[in-house]
């Protein structure tokens, strides 16, 4: 399959694939270090575990608030914006010297990295053909979850070469490098890129559409993403449970040490990195022979979701830990096939509005990452099993598969304040 005709696609999808791994390795640093930042900050567990949420709330709004920023300002100014502020929030993290401080700083990465998502989204539908959608959206996530995996012994080892505090500084001037360029090569419209030829600009999005639009229509366009937002919610649900409780698991399930639970968990997380990228291919090439947008997006997600079920279902009977360690990759390898298609949807609904729209779909993914760790603490804490969350996102996944038919990816989003009048 031919994924990019031109270089300037390609470095474009790469850049934007970079931003993917910093800004997720900037989201879960904290993770590794907050041992020895516990320890030198003189923080409790209860206070640990408030700087850890602090990033979620303004995250979740700001899904909506920046995919429309990313629509009214172009995804240029918007994500180099983004940039900035999660660069600087992450050095201000090396700097804290208590609670206040890195709540405060964690909080400000929620806000940096909230616009973060759907204005990629947008920069992605500006410049990718309909069959390429799903291959771009694929790859990146795959940057993200490899960030996920790799984040653990890159900051274990700067940590050790240098301090915690040296570990933020460096990873915030990633951030800022990142932003210089991204400044210097992308452009909001492809036809202004000085690489780009006629022939690249085959079946891209009109001109119209790649410009910087005008005011959303919020209620009609809320209303026609609501079915994806409640599917996204569903993944988020399982990908929040992985994120957050996945090492804990084996470390109190089969007591491991923690390096060995890190090991079976990091090789877990792999998995998710090769189904990133297959979801995608998969997704654009029953596109490109059957022409289906609704095909190509809806029988890969139900696909991701069924087979997650059907992987994660022996928790339930089996206690062997290189069993369960295989079924939990390949459940996890299922739930990443669904992240391609369902982040490609608003592109295919609406290119207009594609940020604003994948800000609403990613809003449900950030509910879930604000309501499951309450509910699975509470749930761990009432029947001290560490397997229950597992079990109980059973449910979920199925509820998943029957909510992506209700999706409708074929059909176009209308701006009825553009529509023709009635003669």
């Amino acid at each position: 399959m031919k994924v990019m005709r031109n270089q300037a696609s390609r470095l474009v999808l790469f850049i934007i694939c970079l931003m993917y791994l910093i800004f997720y390795v900037d989201r879960v640093n904290l993770s590794t270090a907050a041992p020895i930042m516990q320890r030198d900050l003189g923080l409790t567990a209860t206070q640990l575990g408030i700087a850890f949420s602090a990033f979620a709330y303004p995250y979740a709004f700001f899904q909506i608030a920046g995919g429309w920023l990313g629509d009214r300002m172009g995804p240029r100014v918007t994500l180099c914006i983004c940039a900035v502020v999660v660069a600087g929030s992450t050095i201000w993290t090396g700097l804290v010297g208590g609670l206040a401080s890195l709540f405060l700083a964690r909080l400000a990465l929620g806000i940096g990295e909230g616009p973060a998502f759907p204005t990629a989204t947008r920069a992605l539908s500006n410049w990718m053909r309909p069959d390429q959608r799903a291959f771009a959206q694929g790859i990146t996530h795959a940057f993200s979850r490899f960030g996920n995996a790799a984040t653990p012994p890159v900051i274990a080892a700067l940590i050790v070469a240098f301090s915690w505090r040296a570990s933020f500084y460096m990873l915030g001037a990633a951030s800022l490098l990142w932003a210089g360029l991204w400044w210097f090569y992308f452009r909001d419209d492809p036809r202004k890129h000085r690489d780009i030829t006629p022939q690249d600009l085959e079946g891209l999005p009109p001109s119209r559409v790649a410009a910087t639009q005008k005011q959303v229509p919020w209620g009609p366009l809320l209303k026609r993403m609501l079915p994806v937002t409640l599917t996204d919610f569903c993944y988020g649900w399982i990908l929040w449970l992985y994120l957050n409780w996945l090492p804990s698991f084996f470390l109190h399930e089969y007591k491991l040490d923690l390096k060995k639970s890190a090991l079976f968990a990091a090789g877990v997380f792999f998995a998710g990195v090769v189904g990133d990228t297959v979801g995608g291919i998969v997704s654009d090439r029953i596109l490109k022979s059957t022409g289906d947008v609704a095909m190509a997006r809806i029988s890969v997600i139900v696909v991701g979701f069924l087979g997650s079920f059907c992987f994660m279902l022996p928790i339930v009977f089996v206690h062997d830990l290189t069993t369960v360690a295989i079924c939990l990759s390949a459940a996890f390898f299922f739930a990443e096939l669904i992240v391609a298609p369902i982040w490609a949807i608003p592109m295919d609904i609406t290119p207009e509005y594609s940020g604003s729209a994948s800000g609403f779909m990613n809003f449900g993914f950030g509910m879930a990452g604000i309501i499951s760790p309450v509910v699975f603490g509470w749930a761990i804490d009432w029947t001290g099993r560490w397997d229950i969350p597992f079990i109980g996102s059973l449910g979920v996944l199925l509820l998943g598969a029957v909510l992506a038919f209700t999706i409708q990816p074929g059909s176009r989003f209308v701006d009825v304040r553009e529509s023709p009048m009635p003669a």
